[in-house]
């Protein structure tokens, strides 16, 4: 995508004030080759900014922010470009606000178990240090070696923990962020209860940068659990894994993650991975358990005596860290591996309730036989949160889109979500009207323009236009 073709450099004066809120030299780019490598993220959609500001602080931010509203110039806020949904492409050229060099770890409280950061600083990094002290921050997306705190706060990312642990939502306390007027908000509390004014925070969090940009989160810490364990397990149908995901569910012991794996999957495992996995298995999960090394061990008989359905294969209890490893490091490569099966890939990220998985992939594969493309499942299923890959080559496009579009009418009529996790960006937009009736979409753009009056900020994205 490329909305701003007949590129305009910005004006000199506008750059030379840009320049002079900079504490440093090098901070704003302007030559388009420079500026490159801001116009894209993970969405392979592209638009070129007209020019990038590297900020460092908050106070920048404001600067910046004050000085765009004020010529009028759009901002796109930016991380380090993971997110799939084309929400950090410039796509009415404008300033790109960096926040990668804010990525400093400001202050860890180990007693009340918080980390105050700024959003420049990646997912893994933060789990890195807080191991150090016995901690860690329960949102683990895929990309947690790339992406930053600020990009999981902007799209409210989750991965497998999120099903004992919450989202980035259930996570976070307080936000410090400029709003599209310049103007500095605080959110939220030290606490982890408050019910002073309205849930700001979490308002802010999963706005993908269209109501305020964040500088400083507060997150919530964890303990480390002392024992976890792993099961591998293996069905002779998809049907059948599903069908254990729910009967998992149903127990009182809640996994701290259930990853499913479909067909083609399995089958991309025996050709890429390490992974011994017999003839018979068709499709699979990976079972994990924490807590302390009694309860664990409790729960995994728990888990998997609730896993045993007539089609169960095989099942393998990983326990030693090596092999559990292994099993992560097998489904955290699936998503590279896809982009190798064909030219062509759209990746979602849908999500239905639990008791809905089985009707899901089923007609998931009737809508694959309709249009002759290749559509590979797999996720987290213990949410009802799928990733749904359709790959095709170029000259089915027009197929592809058509698999999509009824992709999402069986998710919203199965009472699901067009987005766990990805956020809406410009690929979900206009499909968010079919989950969302015209007047809370409404109430949003009235919120949107209290906190950003001259639609500056990421305009055109999160929203049907």
């Amino acid at each position: 995508m490329q909305s701003n073709s007949e590129h305009t450099p910005l004006e000199s004066s506008y750059l030379k004030q840009l320049q002079a809120i900079c504490q440093q030299s090098g901070q704003v780019l302007y030559q388009p080759a420079d500026c490159l490598p801001y116009g894209c993220d993970n969405s392979k959609q592209y638009a070129l900014p007209d020019a990038v500001v590297l900020v460092q602080t908050h106070e920048e931010v404001m600067a910046v922010v004050k000085l765009c509203r004020k010529h009028h110039l759009p901002i796109t806020p930016r991380g380090r470009g993971t997110n799939t949904t084309g929400a950090a492409v410039p796509i009415h050229g404008g300033v790109v606000v960096s926040l990668e060099k804010m990525d400093r770890i400001l202050e860890l409280d180990t007693t009340n178990r918080t980390l105050r950061v700024q959003p420049g600083v990646t997912n893994q990094a933060i789990q890195d240090y807080c191991a150090s002290h016995r901690l860690f921050w329960p949102p683990d997306p895929g990309s947690a070696a790339y992406c930053t705190v600020g990009g999981n706060l902007a799209c409210n990312a989750a991965g497998p923990r999120a099903l004992k642990y919450g989202t980035t939502r259930d996570n976070t306390l307080r936000l410090k962020a400029v709003a599209g007027t310049g103007e500095t908000l605080k959110t939220g509390a030290l606490t982890t209860k408050s019910v002073a004014g309205l849930d700001l925070t979490r308002l802010l969090i999963g706005s993908e940068g269209t109501l305020a940009i964040i500088t400083e989160a507060v997150l919530q810490l964890r303990s480390l659990p002392p024992c976890t364990q792993t099961l591998q397990l293996g069905y002779a149908t998809v049907e059948d894994a599903l069908q254990a995901v729910c009967d998992i569910m149903q127990q009182y012991e809640t996994p701290s993650a259930i990853e499913f794996l479909d067909d083609t999957c399995v089958e991309l495992l025996r050709q890429h991975s390490e992974l011994h996995i017999d003839k018979n298995i068709n499709a699979m999960l990976i079972v994990e358990a924490d807590g302390s090394e009694a309860a664990v061990s409790e729960a995994i008989e728990t888990i998997h005596s609730a896993a045993k359905n007539d089609r169960l294969c095989h099942s393998r209890r990983a326990t030693q860290p090596s092999v559990a490893e292994s099993l992560w490091s097998a489904r955290k490569m699936l998503s590279p591996v896809l982009r190798n099966f064909k030219p062509c890939k759209i990746n979602e990220d849908i999500v239905v309730p639990i008791s809905a998985l089985v009707e899901l992939v089923h007609n998931i594969r009737i809508i694959n036989e309709r249009y002759q493309v290749n559509i590979v499942n797999f996720g987290h299923a213990g949410n009802g949160n799928l990733h749904v890959n359709i790959l095709y080559h170029p000259e089915q496009e027009e197929k592809a889109q058509q698999a999509l579009a009824d992709i999402f009418s069986l998710v919203l009529k199965l009472n699901g979500s067009i987005s766990g996790e990805h956020g809406i960006g410009l690929s979900k937009r206009n499909a968010l009207a079919q989950e969302l009736d015209s007047n809370t979409i409404n109430i949003m753009r009235e919120l949107t323009r209290v906190l950003d009056p001259d639609d500056i900020l990421n305009s055109g994205k999160a929203l049907p236009p």
